[in-house]
């Protein structure tokens, strides 16, 4: 069900800097700072041969990652995200295992245009989870 590992994030307060370490340090390709209000994030990706990271700043106070960033000031790794084929038939396969959706467990659009959800780190080993359609 899983497929490959689309990227990894991490939550810092400044994306765009952070971001532009990778790309001097690895010569990874920057992308523009995009913000997705509907998520509380703004986000940066450096694509590199195998995967991506992804960094993601809070968008204003009431951002879900605001917290973890005031916990981890110098960043830290928020998510794992690995692509499905079918986001809804991988939802329900994960739920029957007993991984609980974080959120309404209905898909949203995300940084690639494409529908993901996220499910509790609890379940994952400590890892919080999300899931993209590919």
């Amino acid at each position: 069900m899983l497929g490959r590992l689309n990227h990894v994030a991490i939550a810092v307060r400044d994306a765009r800097s952070a971001a532009k370490i990778y790309g001097a340090a690895f010569g990874a390709e920057i992308s523009d700072a995009v913000p997705l209000p509907e998520h509380g994030v703004v986000t940066v990706f450096a694509t590199l041969p195998n995967t991506k990271i992804e960094f993601i700043e809070p968008f204003g106070e009431a951002s879900p990652i605001a917290k973890f960033v005031e916990r981890n000031p110098d960043g830290g790794i928020h998510h794992l995200c690995y692509e499905v084929p079918d986001i809804v038939a991988a939802r329900d396969q994960l739920i029957g295992e007993g991984a609980r959706v974080i959120g309404d467990a209905t898909p949203k659009v995300g940084a690639h245009g494409k529908p993901v959800l996220f499910f509790h780190p609890k379940d994952f080993s400590g890892a919080l989870v999300e899931i993209e359609q590919t």
